[in-house]
């Protein structure tokens, strides 16, 4: 097994979130959007970031699974993730405790576990032989 896959997937990861992050503080910011709007175009911006350093960083690109198989897998559990990210960001802006970006910041790190898991056991995996 390749030791180095968790570091890889941490940086990959935390890019994407800071990425993520980043567009929701300048959208909100410099246009006047609402915070979960913003985290939409958040979503799909790091969502290239993070198939890309996964797929060709990460998990190499020689994983038996190919480029077009493991990308509707990762949209399908990145999709998955921004349901609950949004339902939990928004429950976080209701509640009114925390800046809109602490909020996303909490939300995306509670998140990044889980989607290593996923990752890791199905969207870069091949199908066991037989």
């Amino acid at each position: 097994k390749d030791r180095w896959q968790g570091v890889r997937f941490i940086a990959v990861g935390t890019t994407a979130a800071a990425v993520h992050w980043g567009v929701v503080r300048m959208t909100v910011e410099s246009m006047a959007v609402a915070p979960l709007v913003a985290n939409v175009a958040g979503w799909m911006i790091a969502l290239v970031v993070s198939f890309s350093g996964h797929r060709f960083w990460t998990f190499g690109a020689t994983t038996g699974v190919g480029t077009g198989q493991s990308l509707w897998r990762f949209v399908l559990v990145s999709g998955t993730g921004f349901a609950v990210n949004e339902v939990c960001y928004a429950a976080l802006l209701r509640a009114g405790g925390l800046r809109y970006d602490l909020a996303l910041g909490v939300v995306l790190v509670g998140l990044a576990v889980a989607t290593f898991v996923v990752s890791r056991l199905w969207v870069f995996r091949a199908a066991s032989p037989g």
